[in-house]
């Protein structure tokens, strides 16, 4: 295979067009990404086992997180709309 004038690397730089070291750059990147999510994923998970042997309610906990990250607007909407569907469920 000849190479052309644009391809001074050979042809182990460019596989089919694409640049090969920036590719395994950006795949190596997300590789080690999804190793800190993952560790980060444990350290969450224990927090959460220490908060429920700390005699915390997890399902309420996780509520709470969630909550917080919405628009204080967003929150009240909700909590309205669950307000006048447990009146119409007798709750």
């Amino acid at each position: 295979m000849a190479l052309d004038a644009t391809d001074k690397d050979g042809p182990a730089s460019k596989a089919g067009g694409v640049a090969a070291d920036r590719l395994r750059s950006i795949v190596e990147r997300i590789e080690r990404l999804e190793e800190e999510r993952k560790a980060l994923s444990s350290d969450i998970k224990d927090i959460y086992a220490e908060a429920k042997s700390a005699g915390f309610d997890v399902k309420v906990l996780r509520t709470l997180i969630r909550l917080r990250k919405q628009e204080a607007a967003e929150i009240e909407e909700q909590e309205t709309l669950l307000d006048v569907y447990r009146r119409a469920l007798g709750m």
